[in-house]
């Protein structure tokens, strides 16, 4: 059977009759777990959504970038978690009140092994959720592994360009469905229609040209090492305009489900409480809280959503008030029965002496580890059959399901 379409997924949101999907029974599920892993490609700076503001440390790294430490008088102040975290103010009305319901634990010093700091490297390293310094084997991604474990219960899809490298190796294809781009630059037709309105000479209508090239500039030099970091993702925005259709989708067809986005490489002009950083921030907080209501309160209930990303980015800022590569993240762990309102996992106070190599994040918790550990409690697998999702690694129960 041809791959799935995208007319037939649209309808499929409020479908209750069994389909067939590229050879798969898919069945309305009932009662049954779901997994959503979202992908942050391109290392999101994960200090500057999940703040240590207890840190005197985070203040002297970050002398322009660093986010004020909690105040009710401040609204750009950042939120107060626990004593030593707080959250980014952009999430004030998505995931703060996640928070507050206990649906939504966050995992600091989080991620992999892998010391490459290259986007691609480390991407594939979590997609395959094979043991680093092995051969690799690009035929077989951890979620299509986890597929087969789960058999004939499992409804699998990939929100994606093309199959993410985590899905390939299922016998059975899984389908997956592009999210619409959005958020790009205006087009030479609407740029004509905007100069036009100023005429052709005077000192206005050169600022106006100006403004329209230097933003073009800009935006290519920018956006090329993002899309090659992001691998075709969907944008923040696009994933804030698509989230809900996801949820809609994993509460009538899908149980397992992957989606990608980009444009979280922040070397330059990061801002603080707004800026670049900020506006995506908001965007992926709007996207997760749209794709909770979406699922419904039933279905938000056996749903686990994963957060991650490649890599976090340097702990001090650089000369552009910017973040470079780094090392350990803070990964996020949402779901209607997760034991959440908390930060789960190894942590250790921040300093020169504790950062990995003098400027990351150290990596304390193992993402083969922690999602391990989750998939372990929510499907039940023994040890053996969770050593074939993610070989030579030992998972970690934070006793977050």
């Amino acid at each position: 059977m041809p791959p799935i379409q995208r007319r037939d997924l649209l309808k499929g949101a409020a479908a209750l009759a069994p389909s067939i999907v590229a050879g798969r029974a898919f069945a309305a599920p009932q009662a049954g777990s779901r997994l959503l892993v979202v992908f942050l490609r391109g290392a999101y700076d994960a200090t500057s959504i999940i703040v240590p503001t207890g840190s005197d440390f985070y203040y002297q790294s970050r002398p322009t970038i660093a986010l004020a430490r909690p105040s009710p008088a401040d609204p750009k102040a950042a939120l107060p978690l626990d004593g030593d975290w707080s959250l980014h103010p952009a999430l004030k009305e998505s995931i703060l009140p996640l928070w507050r319901q206990r649906q939504v634990a966050f995992v600091p010093f989080a991620g992999t092994d892998d010391l490459s700091r290259s986007h691609f490297e480390t991407q594939d390293t979590i997609e395959l959720g094979q043991p680093v310094g092995g051969s690799r084997n690009y035929g077989s991604g951890f979620l299509a592994r986890l597929a087969q474990m789960l058999g004939r219960s499992d409804r699998p899809i990939a929100f994606t360009d093309q199959l993410p490298l985590c899905f390939r190796g299922d016998p059975v294809p899984v389908p997956n469905l592009a999210l619409a781009n959005v958020g790009k630059p205006i087009d030479r037709r609407q740029t004509a229609i905007i100069e036009s309105m100023y005429g052709t000479s005077g000192q206005l209508a050169q600022s106006v040209a100006q403004g329209f090239h230097v933003r073009e500039t800009v935006y290519e030099t920018l956006d090329e090492e993002m899309k090659a970091a992001g691998r075709g993702a969907v944008s923040s925005k696009g994933f804030e305009l698509s989230a809900r259709r996801i949820g809609a989708l994993m509460r009538d067809r899908f149980n397992l489900a992957f989606v990608d986005v980009g444009g979280w490489d922040t070397h330059v002009n990061q801002g603080n409480a707004t800026g670049y950083l900020a506006d995506r921030i908001g965007e992926l907080g709007r996207g997760l809280a749209g794709f909770v209501d979406a699922i419904g309160a039933r279905a938000w209930g056996s749903t686990t959503v994963v957060v991650v990303s490649e890599f976090g980015r340097t702990f001090r800022e650089n000369g552009d008030k910017g973040t470079d590569h780094g090392h350990g993240s803070v990964y996020w762990v949402l779901g209607g029965d997760i034991a959440g309102g908390r930060m789960a996992g190894a942590q250790v106070a921040l300093s020169a002496a504790t950062l990995n190599q003098s400027r990351d994040l150290p990596v304390l918790t193992d993402y083969r580890a922690l999602i391990g550990g989750l998939v372990a409690r929510q499907y039940g697998l023994s040890a053996d059959r969770l050593a074939t999702v993610f070989p030579q690694a030992r998972p970690t129960d934070l006793k977050l399901i």
